[in-house]
């Protein structure tokens, strides 16, 4: 793709009209959404108002079909300064992508157009309690009765749950057959999904996240994605296609770290002088904006590839490298923003360290960085 790591100037005006309206109608909730762990409706309602759900769902439902460059930028500018509001964003885009590319017509028409128009918001259930990285373990069965299955079992660590219409669930049909038997459903709340009580997480506070089970729901066979048996391939197909928007949130987070231990240096005096004046002090910040900047470099690439159909097959590849690189960048660069502010950045009177506790998580969902190191290493050695 030529030009695929130079924004273009619909790009650029994108990105400068949406950082400010997540300054503007994002960040004055953030505080308080963490603070107190409840979910920011006044921001996602501003969202639905910038037709942010709409982005990443095709024009024929609905959508503003985005390329995953516009898509990237969005993710980053608004984790820059609430990455609890980015990743609600994201994981409706997650739970729809099986059914963008997997699903049958009717249930596209059924459910695209109210997850993009925000009337809806999805959850993406695969992990269970002794099957995170290792999908292959999961005990949700599914077992076909009539014209529905009956779906039994439990899944951990759901992002939204609870604020969630529809639930994208993986589930074992055919026990004898390992990944070959698991499949894919597309699940409504009302019909019996029970949730557990939410988790009380050091970051990512203003998303909930909980547990959710499933105790003999019926779901219509019309709600299979794909066919029996493709649940593991659908599972991976998608992960890789939303990991490098998982980079994405990570370098906002970076980048608002970045820029509040930027401002703070400018204004701190020490020894007579602004902070800012400090050359160790300038280095660390330097090398701060560096890995960030490459890490955002690497994401583009990977978002590149998505929009390109991963012509050579190196997707899975890169598209792990960004997410594990830009992961483990925010963790970094989020911890010398901290130490950067000082006695101050270990305070919640500044954002540094929400920065930092948000940072955390995107090292471990979507495939923790030691299994984007196993990919990574065998799409090398093959």
């Amino acid at each position: 793709m030529e030009n695929a790591f130079t924004l273009s100037d619909t790009h650029r005006q994108f990105r400068d009209s949406l950082r400010k309206f997540a300054e503007d109608r994002v960040a004055p909730n953030a505080a308080a959404a963490d603070r107190d762990s409840v979910y920011p409706q006044a921001s996602f309602d501003a969202c639905r108002e910038m037709e942010l759900p709409a982005l990443g769902i095709p024009e024929a439902y609905g959508g503003a079909g985005a390329d995953m460059i516009t898509q990237a930028i969005m993710a980053e500018e608004i984790a820059r300064v609430c990455a609890s509001m980015a990743v609600t964003l994201l994981i409706s885009k997650l739970s729809m992508l099986p059914v963008m590319n997997w699903a049958s017509e009717d249930l596209k028409q059924a459910y695209l157009p109210k997850v993009a128009s925000g009337e809806y918001q999805a959850s993406y259930c695969l992990s269970e309690a002794d099957a995170g990285s290792d999908v292959a373990s999961m005990r949700t069965r599914a077992v076909r009765d009539g014209d529905d299955y009956v779906l039994t079992g439990a899944k951990h660590w759901i992002t939204n749950a609870g604020v969630s219409d529809t639930y994208t669930v993986f589930a074992v049909t055919d026990p004898e057959a390992g990944r070959r038997g698991i499949s894919c459903f597309l699940v409504e709340a009302g019909w019996g999904v029970e949730v557990a009580k939410h988790e009380d997480k050091m970051g990512l506070r203003g998303s909930p996240t909980a547990g959710v089970s499933f105790n003999g729901i019926r779901v219509p066979r019309s709600h299979l994605i794909g066919e029996e048996g493709q649940g593991f391939t659908i599972a991976m197909h998608t992960l890789d296609r939303s990991r490098p928007t998982i980079g994405s949130q990570a370098i906002g987070i970076a980048q608002g770290a970045i820029d509040a231990a930027a401002d703070y240096m400018r204004q701190r005096t020490a020894f007579g002088k602004p902070i800012a004046d400090l050359q160790g002090l300038r280095f660390m910040l330097a090398d701060m904006a560096m890995k960030t900047e490459v890490a955002r470099t690497m994401t583009y690439r990977a978002c590149s590839l998505i929009d390109n159909g991963d012509p050579e097959g190196e997707l899975t590849t890169i598209g792990a490298m960004a997410k594990c690189f830009a992961s483990d960048t925010a963790m970094s660069v989020t911890t010398d923003a901290v130490q950067l502010l000082g006695g101050y950045g270990y305070t919640k009177d500044f954002p540094v360290e929400r920065f930092m506790r948000d940072a955390k998580i995107t090292q471990i969902y979507e495939g923790t960085n030691q299994i984007q190191r196993v990919v990574i290493a065998k799409g090398i050695l093959g």
